[in-house]
Parts: structure tokens; C-alpha cells; sequence
């Protein structure tokens, strides 16, 4: 008996944040599936167009963007726009033949999930934030299966379709077992100091790059080595102040990166962290389980990141601090808990129990249970 190819389409993207966990779901599909053939659909000229053929799978363009909430000309050609994708997702559906879709959030989700409904084909969503995107919310009704990183999701989505599985992460970025001496010569670290990790997202974060640079001696006086993550638009001005400010062994405390690539390692050795609170950046301190002060970016639509950072502060899972408080008052608060090791391993237990571990897995299985149930 010929064994059926299954196909399936994922859409979404935008943001590291919906890509990211679109490429997790994709690889345990490819792990658990013999036979599988996959085809993603994001937005023209947004990032998911560089990085998923980069991760090996096709993906295709709809000439989509978000509509804005203020008044601008771009709104005027919001209409067209749909139309226009809604047409060409309705042409890749009926070519590809999709088994199942899959829409983890962003642009592309809407014209496609939609396409897929209307054709009779089960739609899956994937929503990482603690508060959902408008593309999302626009779906549930129409969806077979809804996946949550976050309890009490039931306030925005029908609950009988609900699943909490939490955020399909990529498993080498969070697996971190015994790579400490790795990562002491790789990031060239002193392994007598206590080791701050600050990321601020893959573009870097100014107020807490600003926040780091105002408060540099105090940080460095205080023993604490710094592995900082700048993006790449601040690291020429972190390193003049590092000039300006520190001198002879105190410069060697702070280590500049634009990007760093291998995450894991800048985990396994991080005594604290400080974070942006994006959905994949808290499922990834979850897994690795460390103490962690939130810097939610204020601009993130619907606020999200600030909605995810309370959803981690009301567990005693992570420290809460407003992005206008970080100047004030950042350099303290890491100081503090670099001074209470309690504290540290308070932190460090909570929010481990918040880990949901294989989401990827997860999701992949009752994917196939919808499909197989069909074939």
C-alpha cells in the first residue's frame, strides 16, 4: 500500500518571535513524520524570507503588511493589499494541496488561514504571547486546535479548543549541560566573577543599552563581568564608552557583541539575566532556568511584552521593571541580586516550574492525530 505524503502549510511570521517557533514545529514534524513535505508563507520582504530557507524549507510571499492604528497613507493601500494576498493564498492552497495549515501569528496568517477555512482545510493556531495578536483573534472561531503558551487563555479563545504547550523553542539554544568551560574561554570570562547576560532582543534594546553605558563603572566596581548583547546599531558606541569610562583590567570585565550566535553558551555560564520580553526570549529562561530581571519593550504591539513580563512577575518568576524605570534604576536592582544568593535561587525555582518542555513535540503530535484521523 502506498503510504500518503503529507502536506503541510505554515504561515506567519514578521518577527523572530513567530518565526522562530514556526521553524521548532516544522523540524519535530520532519523528525516524527517519514513522508512529509512543508511549505511556509510569510510577508514580502520581511524577515521570515531569509530565515526559513536558511533553516531548509521553501517559503513562499504575499505582499501583506499590518494596519496601522494611527492615520497613514500605507492604510489606504491596506484594502488592496488584502485583496491581492487574499487571491494569491487562495492560488497556493489550491496548488500545494495543504493536509493541514498552520498559523503561528503575523501578516501572512490572516489571508491564508482564511483561504484554508473557506476550502474546508483544518487550521491549527499557535499563539505565544499571554496576550493574543489581532491575526489570531480574528481566527480562533474558525480553528480546530489552538495552542497557548500562557493559562487563563480561555479569556480570548473559545476553551474547548485551547491546548497549553507552551512555545516551541529550537532545542540547541536551551540545551546548556555542561558547557560552562566552553563558554568561559569562548566569550573569554573570568569564572571568580558573577556573569550579568544582557540581551535586548536580536536588534538590541536602546534603553537598556543606555541604562548599561550610564551605569558601567557602578556595574564593573561591583564586581560583575557583563556579556552585552548591543545589536548591532550600538556596539561602536559601546565600545567608546568602555573607553571613555573603564581602564586596564575593569575593560576586560565587559564583553561587546553585536549578536551573539551561540546562545546556549551565553546561558550556561549567566548569573543573571537581563531581558527583553518577547514570548521566545521568557520560553527560552524558562528552559534554562535563570534568574532574570524583564525589561518589557513599550512599543511591542498590544503591549504584549509587558502582559508577558506580569504574567512572570505574579509567579515571583522574574523581576518586573518598566523601560522608562531602567535608567533609574536597572544597575541597582542587578547589583542587589548579584548580593543575595537566596534571592537568585528563589527566582531560579519559579520560574523553572514554568517551563513547558517539548512544545515543539507537543504540537507536532496533535498535528498528525488531526491529520492521520482524516486520512
Amino acid at each position: 500500500m502506498l503510504q500518503h505524503k503529507y502536506k503541510i502549510l505554515i504561515s506567519g511570521g514578521g518577527t523572530g518571535g513567530h518565526i522562530f517557533p514556526a521553524i521548532a514545529i516544522a523540524d519535530a514534524l520532519r523528525r516524527k513524520l517519514q513522508d512529509v513535505d512543508i511549505l511556509f508563507v510569510g510577508a514580502k520582504g520581511r524577515m521570515e524570507m531569509e530565515k526559513v530557507p536558511l533553516a531548509g524549507y521553501p517559503i513562499k510571499g504575499l505582499w501583506i503588511s499590518g494596519f496601522q492604528r494611527s492615520f497613514t497613507l500605507k492604510n489606504l493601500l491596506f484594502p488592496i493589499k488584502l485583496i491581492v494576498s487574499l487571491i494569491a493564498a487562495g492560488r497556493i492552497i489550491r496548488r500545494f494541496k495543504p493536509d493541514v495549515v498552520i498559523g503561528v501569528g503575523g501578516y501572512a496568517s490572516g489571508p491564508i488561514g482564511q483561504m484554508a477555512v473557506r476550502k474546508g482545510i483544518p487550521l491549527i493556531l499557535q499563539e505565544q504571547n499571554s496576550f493574543p495578536g489581532i491575526t489570531n483573534k480574528l481566527l480562533a472561531k474558525k480553528a480546530s486546535k489552538i495552542f497557548v503558551a500562557y493559562e487563563g487563555m480561555e479569556k480570548y479563545f473559545p476553551e474547548d479548543k485551547l491546548i497549553l504547550a507552551g512555545n516551541p523553542i529550537i532545542q540547541n539554544v536551551i540545551d546548556i549541560k555542561g558547557k560552562e568551560k566552553a563558554a568561559y574561554e569562548h566569550f573569554e570570562l573570568d569564572k571568580s566573577k558573577p556573569i550579568v547576560l544582557i540581551v535586548g532582543g536580536s536588534q538590541g534594546a536602546r534603553s537598556i543599552n543606555e541604562s548599561v553605558s550610564r551605569n558601567l563603572e557602578l556595574l564593573v566596581m561591583n564586581n560583575l563581568q557583563l556579556l552585552w548583547q548591543t545589536g548591532k546599531n550600538y556596539a561602536d558606541e559601546a565600545r567608546k564608552v568602555i573607553l571613555e569610562k573603564l581602564n586596564g583590567n575593569t575593560k576586560k570585565m565587559v564583553k561587546v557583541h553585536p549578536f551573539i550566535n551561540k546562545m546556549d553558551l551565553a546561558y550556561a555560564v549567566a548569573d543573571i539575566v537581563v531581558s527583553r520580553a518577547g514570548a521566545i526570549a521568557i520560553s527560552e529562561l524558562c528552559a534554562v532556568g535563570k534568574p532574570v530581571v524583564l525589561v518589557p519593550l513599550p512599543t511591542a504591539a498590544e503591549d504584549h511584552q509587558t502582559k508577558n513580563a506580569l504574567a512572570l512577575a505574579e509567579h515571583d518568576a522574574a523581576i518586573h521593571l518598566k523601560d522608562a524605570d531602567a535608567p533609574e534604576n536597572l544597575a541597582r536592582i542587578v547589583i542587589d541580586l548579584s548580593k543575595d544568593e537566596n534571592r537568585r535561587k528563589q527566582l531560579t525555582e519559579n520560574i523553572k516550574k514554568l517551563s513547558l518542555p517539548d512544545s515543539a513535540g507537543k504540537i507536532a503530535d496533535e498535528v498528525i492525530k488531526l491529520i492521520k484521523k482524516d486520512d
